[in-house]
């Protein structure tokens, strides 16, 4: 955990230099003001992609936002909005990537269940992943496209495309629709990839990767207001492995190709309008 308290600092160190440096400014003669929520999201998911044992993690869900401009958060990391006009976002981002812990296969925010798939494989380290991200809505359709660019735990290039569906019902606004994940060599070759020393390990045979899908599928996601500044939160998700990833005998012999991820989270929004 002293891992994950650390992200959170640094985490919680950005978006409070941030707020300073946005203080001032002013939109349309306005100052624009600042969003926060918190709150807990417990996330039940494969321990690791590719996994067939599933954990559950306690994520805080802690999220910023500075008007239309400054975003921040767990899932999303920390971005800015260069270009928002005629339904286009387009800027740059940070995310983490959390370690992968070979003992339990899990997150740093693991509280329950375990993998022992890695077991031989080596521990990754953190990564962080910084890159570019190009948006456009129109009426209820919205398209996403994120390319990044890892240092720390792999050196490569990992990108995200999704289409979804964008509508509310009552009170309640919800998102679903396909997406897909593409990586380097670099970034299939450190998490599946199985060199000799892992060989010797692992009993596994060698494996050298090459770039192309990550995993591709379905996913959605809800908010169901409780109040005017409390809300549930839920998502859900299945994934395909790609080829490189169901190639490898860590997925072959100790993993699975089809993944599911269930959410469920409590939050309370806060502002300073």
């Amino acid at each position: 955990m002293q891992i994950s308290i650390r992200i959170l600092a640094i985490f919680l160190f950005v978006c409070s230099v941030c707020e300073q440096v946005f203080a001032g400014e002013k939109t349309d003669g306005r100052q624009e003001g600042w969003n926060y929520r918190a709150g807990i999201f417990p996330v039940y998911a494969p321990a690791f992609l590719g996994s067939k044992d599933y954990v559950l993690s306690m994520f805080p869900d802690f999220r910023v936002a500075y008007g239309d401009k400054f975003f921040a958060s767990v899932p999303e990391g920390i971005g800015y909005n260069l270009i928002n006009e005629s339904g286009w976002k387009i800027g740059a981002l940070a995310k983490i990537r959390f370690s992968r812990d070979e003992e339990n296969g899990g997150s740093p925010f693991q509280v329950a269940g375990e993998s022992k798939a890695l077991r031989g494989m080596g521990n990754v380290d953190l990564a962080v992943e910084n890159g570019i991200f190009a948006q456009y809505q129109f009426s209820k359709i919205r398209s996403r496209l994120e390319v990044r660019r890892g240092f720390g735990g792999h050196s490569s290039f990992i990108g995200d495309f999704n289409i979804s569906y964008v509508d509310r019902v009552g009170p309640i606004s919800f998102n679903f629709g396909p997406k897909t994940t593409f990586g380097g060599r670099n970034f299939i070759q450190t998490y599946y990839g199985i060199n000799q020393e892992q060989v010797n390990a692992t009993a596994l045979n060698q494996y050298r990767a090459n770039s192309g899908v990550v995993s591709y599928g379905f996913g959605g996601s809800a908010i169901i207001p409780l109040s005017q500044k409390t809300a549930l939160n839920f998502l859900f998700s299945y994934d395909r492995l790609g080829n490189e990833l169901t190639k490898s005998p860590l997925i072959e012999q100790r993993g699975r190709s089809q993944q599911f991820t269930f959410g469920l989270g409590y939050s309370r929004r806060f502002s300073t309008n």
